[in-house]
């Protein structure tokens, strides 16, 4: 396999993920549409004793709080906020697939600028998803920079 076919195949595998990225996230914007009008309260009791947690210990207890406090507005802010985020996705997945020189520019601005924040939340704390997370916006970002560096030279 030629150099030229080998990267296309990985910037294919970048659009895919992007793609799973955003239908993630639409689904969880459907999910916030779904839960509209219920008592979101009264479901986390119901989630927190189906797994026979101690409603009076910390985490539950701060997840029914935080479930009590999430009224329709917000539900609909949450829920916009993840269409939009799942159609950027989709947007970098398309011109990642059709190689598009703007969707490779996008690749990289939009994976870096979540590494600072990654790097962040390691730093208080290492576990490992949030290593996970970090190693593979890297990989996708440096890739995605050598990528466009070997384009560039091309042209």
């Amino acid at each position: 396999m030629n150099p030229v076919n080998a990267a296309k195949g990985g910037v294919r595998v970048v659009a895919v993920f992007e793609a799973v990225k955003g239908a993630l996230v639409l689904a969880a914007g459907f999910g916030m549409l779904a839960a509209l009008h219920v008592d979101l309260g009264v479901a986390a009791d119901e989630l927190v004793e189906a797994f026979h947690l101690d409603p009076a210990s910390r985490y539950p207890r701060i997840f029914i709080q935080a479930a009590e406090s999430i009224g329709d507005g917000r539900l609909w802010l949450l829920a916009a906020g993840a269409m939009a985020y799942a159609l950027m996705r989709f947007v970098e997945a398309y011109g990642l697939w059709r190689a598009r020189r703007w969707a490779e520019w996008f690749a990289v601005a939009s994976g870096g600028i979540y590494i600072p924040v990654e790097l962040y939340e390691l730093a208080r704390g290492v576990t490992w998803a949030r290593a996970l997370l970090l190693a593979v916006n890297v990989a996708i970002v440096a890739y995605m920079a050598v990528v466009l560096r070997r384009s560039s030279t091309r042209r």
